[in-house]
């Protein structure tokens, strides 16, 4: 079991820099792949990127792609987030999740419920 913890969020300017970051317990967070997801009020879950077990694959969603970049520190038991250009769009709660289980297809590292563990979240509001 992995217990995690966001943190970084804040509120912001449009075309400003965050930097989010999940704190996982536990020995085994080199096990699990990462993921952040965003949801928005009124809106649903939605996924913003993926990372598998080592780094060196990662999967960002289009409305993300070239300005959010995920990466991890397994030494540090952490996940990044990496947010730039900030839009008013991009506000939302962000929450990191682990999965344990292996997926061929990336796709269903897209899905929320194909993970396991769930932070509380962390706010993000970016004004115009």
């Amino acid at each position: 079991q992995v217990q995690l913890v966001e943190s970084g969020g804040g509120l912001v300017q449009a075309g400003d820099s965050l930097r989010l970051s999940c704190a996982a317990s536990g020995r085994t967070f080199s096990s699990y792949y990462m993921g952040w997801f965003r949801q928005a009020p009124g809106k649903e879950r939605e996924f913003v990127a993926t990372i598998n077990r080592s780094g060196g694959y990662t999967y960002h969603a289009d409305a993300v792609k070239g300005r959010f970049t995920i990466s991890r520190d397994n030494a540090k038991n952490t996940v990044y987030l990496q947010m730039n250009n900030l839009k008013p769009e991009d506000t939302a709660v962000y929450y990191c999740a682990a999965a344990s289980a292996d997926y061929i297809n990336t796709y269903y590292y897209t899905r929320f419920e194909k993970y396991d563990y769930w932070g509380q979240g962390t706010q993000v509001t970016v004004s115009s």
